[in-house]
């Protein structure tokens, strides 16, 4: 009667809430300067990594608020917009800031996936003659 997939929602929010709410709790009780939404996230990565908690119990929500993060940054923006009287006269140094830090992103990124790649190309496996044959059937059928 109480089962199925909204049981599964809910309890998944919950799961991803709760650590929301306890990263909020340690950042206000030991006044850390970083916000408690990423403590809480955090925290979220960490029993996922120890096990604490399966992958599956925050799949399905986890999934739908990452196909609509853009959504969640609209108050982000209208904040902006309202505060911009105060930013007038410096918005383009923020801008400049912006785009230089993007950029210095993305080049970071790319040197860090370009040193990754290189590590496991080094650590490639022969497969036996045998599999061979197996590996170019799978990589023709995910061309």
């Amino acid at each position: 009667m109480y089962g199925g997939i909204e049981m599964d929602i809910y309890k998944q929010l919950l799961y991803i809430l709760s650590f929301s709410f306890l990263g909020e709790v340690l950042s206000k009780v030991f006044t850390l300067p970083i916000p408690g939404s990423v403590i809480g996230m955090l925290l979220l990565f960490l029993a996922l990594q120890f096990k604490l908690l399966k992958v599956k119990d925050v799949e399905t929500v986890g999934g739908f608020l990452l196909g609509n993060l853009s959504i969640l940054f609209l108050p982000a923006g209208v904040g902006i917009m309202v505060y911009f009287p105060v930013i007038k006269d410096t918005w383009w140094l923020l801008l400049i800031i912006s785009l230089l830090t993007t950029a210095f992103t993305i080049g970071f990124v790319g040197l860090i996936v370009q040193g990754v790649k290189r590590k496991f190309e080094d650590n490639s496996v022969d497969l036996p003659k045998d599999r061979k044959d197996d590996a170019k059937s799978v990589s023709r059928t995910y061309k």
